[in-house]
């Protein structure tokens, strides 16, 4: 089983935690992987999956059974998402965040003013069934459907709003249609659509000029186009030895053990006092 990273699937997972034997949910570690879940799916709400169960002769299982197992979140009902949609919608932060498929790290506080959660706080929250003949529940396999559920909640958080009632799809059209909502799809759609052309290289590179096919001396030496009488005061950049920092701290050709550009950052900076001299 792999590691829950995400501050929503370890709150998940610390609500199973709360009323779920440590034993048990030890065991239920080991039915997250792949090669135990056959087969799962999120429809309606709940979250079903096919488990490979264990042989045991002990108890007449001679042949590897396969158990099905379903978890679903106490739903939401669409009165409260309506209430919820006006509450995200009033919010800049929360429409466009969501818009753009990020979580915000305060999504509770909406919920939480309509006297609801998103993330499961306690046993009322979950409801769990299994084919295993195990008589408790949450058994085993549902534990390990509950670390695998963790894990792809991870990887796509918008999982909890279908598991509490509302879908993807129905939670984007209803964001769009908010005031703020319908401002940021007008603004995309102003966008121009062309994108940026392809770059061929990471640097700039100059562009080849068309030089003359004739070059008169004269006319280049006593050209009537005069150079300014006085030149604009250098300033200091906001970032010095910007282009040459593109090229990291170390370049290829580089050998000395002070980056390269320091010492060049020191070069510029004595030029740029030489030049005030002058």
């Amino acid at each position: 089983m792999q590691a829950i990273r995400t501050w929503w699937g370890q709150r998940f997972i610390a609500a199973l935690e709360r009323f779920t034997e440590t034993a048990r949910l030890t065991r239920g570690r080991g039915y997250a992987g792949s090669e135990r879940i056959k087969f799962w799916q999120l429809k309606d709400g709940e979250m079903s999956a096919k488990i490979r169960g264990n042989v045991n002769a002990y108890f007449g299982i001679t042949k590897e059974p396969t158990y099905q197992t379903v978890i679903a979140l106490k739903l939401i009902s669409a009165g409260d998402w309506e209430l919820l949609i006006r509450h995200l919608g009033n919010r800049a932060a929360f429409v466009s965040r969501l818009l753009l498929n990020e979580m915000p790290d305060n999504i509770e506080k909406p919920f939480e003013l309509l006297d609801l959660h998103l993330l499961p706080q306690n046993a009322r929250d979950f409801k769990t069934r299994c084919s295993c003949p195990d008589y408790a529940n949450p058994c085993k396999h549902v534990a390990g459907l509950c670390y695998f559920l963790s894990a792809q909640l991870d990887q796509d958080p918008f999982l909890l709003f279908e598991l509490r009632g509302l879908p993807r799809e129905q939670l984007f059209r209803q964001l769009q249609e908010t005031p703020l909502g319908k401002l940021l799809v007008q603004a995309h759609e102003a966008e121009p659509s062309e994108g940026l052309p392809p770059a061929t290289f990471y640097f700039t590179r100059p562009l080849p000029v068309a030089l003359p096919e004739t070059c008169d001396p004269l006319g280049f030496w006593t050209s009537p186009k005069r150079l300014p009488d006085e030149l604009a005061p250098s300033t200091t950049p906001n970032v010095p030895a910007l282009l040459v920092k593109k090229g990291g701290d170390f370049p290829e050709f580089w050998r000395e053990t002070q980056p390269f550009p320091l010492v060049m950052e020191t070069v510029y900076e004595a030029i740029r006092k030489r030049s005030k001299e002058w």
